[in-house]
């Protein structure tokens, strides 16, 4: 099964990609885990993703399809993969030729993920360099503006599955399994 799970930043996508890699066996790949191990890189792409991340900037459409797609081409992806954090834009929505089942949109407002984030903290307590006050506004302002199109593109596909995202974590995980049976 190809799933993508899509919502704002604190939507609790990692929580329910997880979950779903224990339900289903496939497995999850964050490409925000992809750009900040690669922003950790002491490289020209490296040090590109970080300061475009840290800016709170999307990284361009052609660079994330390029390193989305080479990324499932490797052989543990091939009988399916839970995805999240992308497509974040309709053109890589359009150029994603990857045969998606479902698309999970967890719906959270504004304010509920600000307050989320405000209380999340990375290992041992440290705030990430990507998670400033101003850089997840502009993360929540440009999911507005590029990602709500995307929502569109898969429910017209009829493939977008709409979950509550501000219930408990068991019942979001309920929800959706029930949704993708």
């Amino acid at each position: 099964m190809k799933l993508i799970v899509i919502g704002i930043q604190g939507a609790g996508k990692s929580t329910q990609g997880n979950l779903l890699h224990e339900k289903l066996g496939v497995p999850y790949l964050s490409t925000g885990h992809i750009f900040r191990q690669i922003a950790k890189e002491h490289t020209p792409l490296g040090r590109y993703i970080k300061e475009v991340m840290n800016a709170g900037y999307l990284i361009p459409d052609k660079k994330t399809l390029e390193i989305v797609s080479e990324y499932l081409h490797r052989p543990e992806y091939e009988k399916g993969y839970i995805l999240d954090g992308f497509p974040r834009t309709p053109a890589q929505a359009e150029a994603f030729e990857n045969g998606i089942d479902k698309v999970v949109y967890l719906r959270v407002s504004d304010k509920e993920a600000l307050w989320r984030l405000a209380y999340r903290s990375g290992a041992n307590g440290e705030t990430r360099e990507d998670e400033t006050l101003a850089a997840i506004k502009k993360r929540i302002e440009l999911f507005h503006k590029f990602t709500e199109p995307v929502l569109e593109f898969y429910r017209k596909k009829g493939v977008l599955i709409e979950i509550d995202g501000e219930q408990s974590i068991e019942e979001i995980h309920k929800e959706i399994t029930q949704k993708l049976q």
